[in-house]
């Protein structure tokens, strides 16, 4: 999964879809954009997008909760192919590397001038190889719902 992050709204109590704002769309939006420029390797139509709603306070520990859950490969927090909320890199950082995210995706023009990968080729799919032998990919729901009542447990 790709976890698009909290979408808190700006009203802490926000109850309708009005108060709640237009955070989710619009971080949906850019990750769509994003994915979209990666022609050679992705495709839109491979995407789903599901949502978790949860009481105000709960953000965070929900969060935190799903990419321990998922590990998704694609958010920073697995240090694997970070990247893809990257809006380009401002006048005092343009020298930085390509991230894992546009060597694998290309297809962000600012990202292409960048002369130096972050990670190569190579070693990303070390990592990714590595990591899914750690962490399988969930066959169904209801294996997901079986980690998750394990780890309530507390025995």
């Amino acid at each position: 999964p790709i976890y698009v992050g909290q979408a808190s709204p700006t009203v802490n109590n926000a109850r309708t879809p009005l108060e709640q704002g237009p955070k989710l769309c619009g971080r949906l939006s850019d990750h769509k954009k994003n994915i979209a420029k990666a022609t050679t390797t992705l495709d839109l139509a491979d995407f789903e997008f599901r949502s978790l709603v949860v009481q105000s306070g709960w953000e965070t520990a929900a969060e935190d909760y799903l990419i321990h859950l998922f590990r998704p490969i694609w958010n920073s927090e697995t240090k694997l192919l970070y990247g893809l909320g990257k809006h380009g890199d401002d006048a005092d950082t343009r020298g930085n590397k390509r991230s894992p995210w546009d060597t694998l995706h290309p297809g962000r023009a600012w990202a292409a001038k960048s002369k130096e990968d972050a990670k190569s080729p190579d070693a990303i799919a070390a990592e990714l190889t590595r990591h899914f032998a750690e962490h399988p990919v969930f066959p169904d729901l209801k294996h997901v719902l079986a980690s998750f009542l394990d780890e309530l447990r507390q025995v």
